[in-house]
């Protein structure tokens, strides 16, 4: 008897001791890593009664979910086991610089090819809530997609009620066809491409699409209860309202930041966007069931899926109901806000504000460094000689920012401007402003022609930046959720019509915007965003209405390096996928050629022949040797940038001046354009600066690589 005691005592006081720890509050903890494999493979799965083979993660669709919490490193290693070549994104996720796990194919790395493997591996860092990943290649984003969830730090509490429950919802497209089919179909006709068969919540139509019934998402919860919902719209192509039955919800974050409550009984949620609110739940068995139902919200004249996706809210009770009296119950359905119900999405975005309080607080640059007018919307490109196109009046349907359809390389430019081979793969010359000034939202210009290139905005590291986003009339005013990779923007201001730079910013809010990585530039509106350029490397801007983004509606930045070593992008990891057509340390048919400096960690990198030729030629701009020596810090990637723009575009980079005859001057320095942007106004060339810009004291006219260019008004 007494030696069967000491092992329970032991025992008792091994449980005390563990419960003792686990009640202790500690502080939070530093973060762990955190393992994933991403098989990509195909994948036989049903909906609507019909069966393909398509692309998915682990077999799963739609994938699966990533859990970390804020401070945790993550290491996703993706192999790829499909004919196509892939590529995955961090949705929402700064990857401080680490511009090399970010994902978006032949911007910030070459795409993964059939039978290779590639890490992902990047920290957390000062973000949590509900974010999102997915292919970021083409169309393969319609079925590889997932929640990504970031718990705050151990210890650390919710800035609202404790849930019981936390529940992601995430919407989705389904296309009978094979989207890659439908996209790659609709680029060579120049048409537009057919639009999907069903939406679906947490991959399934629900019960109002044909032979669905079955494939219905059912949220159980309890009475009295509180629920966290994580909305993600990962749908294709449209924006979404969606409501719950007979509740209302309280909306507590949008794109992974606390917001200050609000309550409402329908969200708007655009592709690329997260929301998460707060569901109390009745406090008695409610003797009835509630449809959850979505639909889009449409502005464009374009054809869209003009169906209705819908979810079971189930109550559970204490008291034991059949299958059989629980069908029995009332099935109730929520109204939802007509499709183009514009003034409820201006209404739903302005109550959206940042907590702003002392632990989360708004950074809202109070001044600005640069500023930009953007404007978003469709055109058209000319149909090729001897054949027939689909698009507007026999053209090709296109998309651009400032008129400039992003053409894609066939290189990653995070690559190229790394290793200092951007020539003959992007400019840097990519418009601050409209080239061309129209009535944007009036009745639009004859001509809807677009331009092409790949041209990026060249930004110094810390820049803070204030963005105007202008949709246009052109093809139709349409709203566009506009996404940025690498940062997350405060949205200052919005409204309709022509943004007037005069009137406008005085109703700017810069208390308590907003925060955020993906808005919806309103229909024949305009929205105004700011943030701080203080990660180093490129980062794409695009819709993500993925018609959009196919046609062109993307451009990219690039923040150069700062001059601390924190400031600096990383090296690239040994594993970064190559593309095919581009060896980094060989010669390639480019006109590169192998040439030893040093970057950063000394290793061996290659510059354009071209950039090269600069370094003993000191008419071509400022002489390459004393950039060496003044500019230290600066990348080389930075130097061969603007010591080429120095000899094309006759700028004196480093004294931060311009090249101009005498009757322009004045001219000129009234223009409040960030420096060293090279702007073309309707006719002519010209290289407009800020206003604490100063001019050179000298112009040379007589040499033969400098061309005159009147300054051309924007009227």
């Amino acid at each position: 008897m007494g030696a069967s005691v000491l092992p329970s005592m032991a025992l008792i006081g091994a449980l005390f001791s563990l419960l003792t720890f686990c009640l202790i509050p500690r502080p939070a903890l530093a973060g762990v890593t955190r393992n994933y494999e991403f098989n990509i493979k195909l994948q036989n799965v049903t909906r609507l009664c019909h069966t393909k083979s398509m692309v998915t993660v682990n077999g799963q669709f739609p994938g699966p979910r990533i859990v970390a919490r804020e401070g945790d490193r993550l290491q996703i290693k993706v192999t790829n086991h499909v004919s196509n070549n892939i590529s995955i994104h961090w949705h929402g996720i700064r990857q401080l610089r680490n511009g090399w796990a970010d994902g978006p194919a032949y911007v910030t790395q070459c795409p993964i090819q059939t039978g290779q493997s590639y890490v992902y591996n990047y920290t957390i860092v000062g973000q949590r809530g509900t974010l999102f990943w997915h292919a970021h290649i083409s169309w393969l984003r319609s079925t590889l997609y997932g929640p990504l969830i970031i718990l705050p730090k151990i210890n650390v509490p919710y800035p609202f009620i404790k849930p019981h429950k936390e529940v992601p919802i995430i919407f989705g497209e389904w296309f009978n066809a094979d989207t890659e089919a439908i996209i790659n179909q609709a680029l060579q006709t120049g048409g537009g491409p057919n639009v999907s068969d069903a939406y679906t919540i947490n991959g399934l139509p629900g019960p109002l699409y044909n032979c669905s019934a079955k494939d219905t998402f059912k949220l159980k919860v309890k009475p009295g209860k509180t629920y966290l919902l994580r909305f993600i719209n990962a749908a294709l192509n449209d924006e979404l309202f969606f409501s719950i039955a007979n509740h209302s919800v309280t909306v507590v974050e949008a794109d992974a930041i606390y917001v200050k409550p609000f309550e409402t009984d329908t969200i708007l949620i655009t592709p690329g966007q997260t929301t998460n609110v707060l569901l109390k739940t009745k406090p008695e068995f409610p003797d009835a069931t509630f449809l959850m139902m979505a639909r889009p919200y449409a502005t464009g004249q374009g054809t869209f899926d003009n169906s209705t996706v819908a979810a079971i809210l189930e109550y559970e009770s204490s008291i034991s109901h059949s299958t059989v009296s629980i069908k029995k119950l009332p099935l109730l359905k929520p109204t939802l806000p007509p499709l183009n119900d514009t003034s409820f999405a201006t209404k739903f975005s302005k109550k959206l504000r940042s907590l702003a309080s002392a632990q989360f607080p708004a950074n809202v640059p109070q001044k600005v460094d640069n500023k930009f007018l953007f404007t978003i919307g469709l055109g058209t490109s000319p149909c090729e000689k001897n054949n027939t196109c689909q698009g507007p009046n026999g053209t090709r349907f296109s998309a651009s920012i400032n008129n400039i359809s992003f053409v894609q390389s066939t290189t990653a430019l995070l690559q190229s401007h790394f290793f200092g081979q951007s020539n003959q793969v992007y400019s840097s010359d990519f418009p601050i402003s409209p080239l061309n000034w129209f009535n944007y939202t009036g009745t639009p210009p004859n001509n809807t022609f677009v331009s092409n290139g790949t041209k990026l905005v060249v930004l110094p590291y810390n820049t803070s930046v204030e963005l105007v986003m202008q949709d246009t009339s052109i093809l139709g005013a349409e709203s566009h959720p506009l996404h940025l990779h690498g940062f997350n923007f405060f949205v200052v201001g919005q409204g309709f019509g022509n943004y007037d730079a005069n009137k406008d910013p005085k109703k700017f809010n810069l208390v308590d915007p907003i925060e955020r990585n993906t808005v919806g530039v309103p229909s024949g509106g305009w929205v105004a965003i700011r943030f701080l350029a203080d990660n180093p490397g490129v980062w794409f801007m695009h819709c993500h209405l993925e018609v959009h983004t196919s046609w062109g509606l993307k451009m990219a930045w690039l923040v150069l390096d700062g001059k601390l070593p924190n400031q600096k992008l990383l090296p690239p990891p040994s594993d970064l996928p190559k593309c095919e057509n581009w060896d980094i340390f060989g010669e390639s048919d480019d006109g590169i050629v192998e040439t030893e400096v040093h970057h950063e960690k000394h290793q061996s990198f290659n510059i354009p022949t071209d950039i090269k030729s600069m370094k003993d030629n000191p008419s071509k701009g400022k002489n390459w040797a004393s950039l060496v020596e003044e500019e230290p810090f600066m990348s080389w990637e930075a130097r061969a940038d603007m010591a080429f723009n120095a000899a094309i575009n006759n700028i004196d980079a480093y004294n931060g001046c311009i090249q101009v005859e005498q009757d322009d001057r004045s001219s000129i320095l009234a223009q409040d354009f960030p420096p060293l942007q090279k702007q073309q106004l309707s006719t002519g060339t010209t290289h407009p600066i800020s206003s604490d810009s100063k001019l050179c004291s000298t112009t040379n006219s007589s040499s033969p690589e400098y061309v005159p260019s009147p300054l051309k008004t924007r009227a």
